[in-house]
């Protein structure tokens, strides 16, 4: 089996757990309409399927993952809908359609980004496992571990210090800061989030850990160099808004050259990482490949 359809059957996968967890309940039709619009708009699902990869990596619990993989896509596209704003990005394009606050309105944006955020919260709380004392503290622990990837030390964070640096100029610190949280902290989290699930020992949680900082930075560059180089046809949104709007870019500062050479790297980082885990690390090898390749 390719790869592609490798991560198409695990995508599936991810539908289907996004199906049962979709916001319903007492709410204003069309909020729940602007929610669901944007969750169920497509994408390749990475961030879930990392975190049911690290789950079935270390044998842990498919069944208590479920949730945890639903909130973390909730909160990535929650994220997505905020950064397309006029506010933010001003973007009227995300996975080849027409972003949020363009079909429904800012206002309705706003909370529909709002209402997904707290809908995932909502669902890994709901399904705190009180009466599985084998995995009750890993689930905790990886429940936490997402939060803060979304916080103010993670996500926000990053996109706060992304805001502030548009038209600043070159700031290698800045920018790394910017790489490590906006992006890297929930592609970080979810590898993370299934190990602590599933009682991985020191050892593992710092080979996996290490592997997914690798990915993420990867997985960034790669971004950036897409947004120079892309098609907007494949990649579903706009390109060349970074430069446009002063956005603080790997290839701003360092030059298109040195971030390929960086991308290799990093990938070189990320493989290193996995053969602790010998032939049960393959998708998670070829996803570094596919990261560090892709054109969309």
């Amino acid at each position: 089996m390719s790869y592609k359809e490798d991560l198409k059957k695990r995508s599936d996968e991810i539908e289907e757990i996004l199906a049962d967890y979709a916001p319903k309940g007492d709410s204003p039709a069309l909020l729940l309409e602007a929610m669901r619009y944007s969750l169920f708009a497509g994408g390749k699902r990475m961030r879930p399927v990392l975190l049911m990869e690290a789950v079935r990596l270390f044998d842990g619990p498919v069944m208590l993952a479920r949730p945890l993989a639903a909130a973390l896509e909730m909160i990535h596209t929650y994220s997505l809908i905020h950064d397309d704003l006029p506010a933010m990005d001003d973007d009227v394009l995300r996975r080849g359609k027409a972003t949020n606050h363009v079909v429904f309105g800012e206002a309705m944006a706003i909370l529909a980004g709002d209402g997904l955020l707290n809908c995932a919260m909502q669902i890994m709380a709901q399904n705190i496992p009180y009466e599985n004392a084998r995995y009750l503290e890993g689930y905790l622990r990886a429940m936490t571990e997402i939060i803060v990837a979304a916080g103010h030390e993670g996500m926000i964070g990053g996109q706060v210090l992304d805001v502030l640096s548009e038209g600043k100029g070159a700031d290698k610190e800045a920018l790394d800061y910017i790489h490590k949280h906006k992006t890297g902290a929930l592609l970080t989290a979810p590898l993370r989030a299934g190990a602590l699930l599933s009682g991985a020992d020191e050892e593992q949680l710092a080979a996996v850990s290490a592997y997914a900082a690798a990915v993420g930075h990867s997985f960034q560059l790669v971004d950036d160099l897409l947004d120079i180089e892309g098609e907007a046809e494949k990649l579903g949104k706009s390109i060349g808004k970074d430069a446009a709007d002063g956005k603080l870019t790997y290839p701003g500062v360092h030059g298109i050259e040195a971030t390929r050479t960086k991308i290799v790297q990093l990938h070189q980082q990320a493989v290193k990482n996995l053969k602790m885990f010998g032939d049960k690390g393959d998708f998670l090898k070829r996803t570094a490949d596919f990261l560090a390749e892709r054109d969309h």
